[in-house]
């Protein structure tokens, strides 16, 4: 998923722009409600987590706004304002839903399921599978033939985005816009050591091969024809 933080405290911030994209997840950060805005305005987010006393314009009016340009993206308050008052304030502004601070991270990762199943009741996929592979999106687990697979965080990342697109041909540029987060060529050998990784991973102990490189255009998911 695609998340947007608004969050003015740098701290804060942090722990949960790391929390989010060790879970998976790819995250953008904003520091005040105007550059919040000016995010939410032009990209598209599965979610956005969004703090109430923010510098500049405040959480609610940002989330007031969004709603007014009829942008639906489902809102998490997280904010230290947890009077019954002020979550009336942040749901009657168009959030989803509020969750006060301090908070146990493991409940943020929940919620935020739990808005996007809602938002897209017919479209979120928690499990994936190409031939004997499996994918859990929700336990984080990845199983072949019965046996779990252990991966680290941008592995899982790197297979989940190439499951989702199993059978296509995903190039570089896909793989470092959508896994790594870059919008350009770092010209580096990131994409190929991750790649033999995760090979080494899902394919070597098995019969058949799952991760085929395409010559010339980058890589392809999918079981034997």
């Amino acid at each position: 998923m695609r998340i947007l933080v608004i969050e003015d405290d740098l701290e804060a911030a942090a722990y949960v722009v790391k929390g989010l994209r060790e879970s998976g997840h790819i995250v953008d950060h904003a520091a005040d409600g105007e550059e919040g805005l000016t995010f939410a305005l032009s990209s598209t987010f599965d979610v956005m987590i969004v703090d109430r006393m923010l510098p500049k314009r405040d959480g609610l009016s940002v989330v007031e706004t969004l709603r007014e340009e009829c942008v639906r993206t489902p809102v998490l308050f997280l904010s230290a304002l947890g009077e019954v008052d002020d979550r009336i304030k942040g749901l009657k502004a168009g959030g989803d839903d509020y969750l006060t601070k301090p908070y146990a991270f493991a409940e943020l990762l929940a919620r935020i399921e739990v808005l996007v199943r809602r938002a897209n009741p017919d479209q979120v996929r928690t499990r994936l599978q190409v031939g004997s592979l499996e994918i859990d999106l929700l336990a984080r687990k990845v199983i072949r033939d019965g046996t779990e697979i252990d991966l680290q965080p941008r592995e899982f990342r790197l297979l989940e985005y190439l499951m989702k697109h199993a059978g296509q041909v995903v190039t570089r540029t896909m793989l470092l816009e959508n896994v790594w987060e870059y919008h350009f060529d770092p010209q580096t050998n990131v994409i190929d050591v991750h790649i033999s990784r995760l090979r080494a991973k899902i394919d070597k102990n098995f019969e058949q091969p799952l991760l085929h490189t395409v010559r010339g255009a980058g890589y392809s998911l999918r079981a034997a024809d």
